[in-house]
């Protein structure tokens, strides 16, 4: 069993809603708050949520993290 971590990040648009949808719809979980931040080269904030989730595998290097 293991645990598998994931940072999700994108613009503050609804793009990010969607991707933490869709990996909360495929079985992740929050972990902790998001947070915002403001990127200077494209002159708009940015989005991150850390999830988490739990899977009968060992953990590997190899695992593809968003096909899980």
């Amino acid at each position: 069993m293991a645990k598998l971590y994931r940072l999700l990040t994108e613009e503050d648009t609804s793009a990010f809603c969607h991707k933490v949808s869709d990996a909360l719809a495929k079985g992740w979980d929050l972990y902790g708050d998001p947070s915002y931040a403001y990127d200077e080269n494209s002159r708009m904030m940015r989005c991150a949520q850390a999830v988490t989730k739990e899977v009968e595998a060992d953990y590997s290097p190899d695992v593809k993290l968003g096909q899980q």
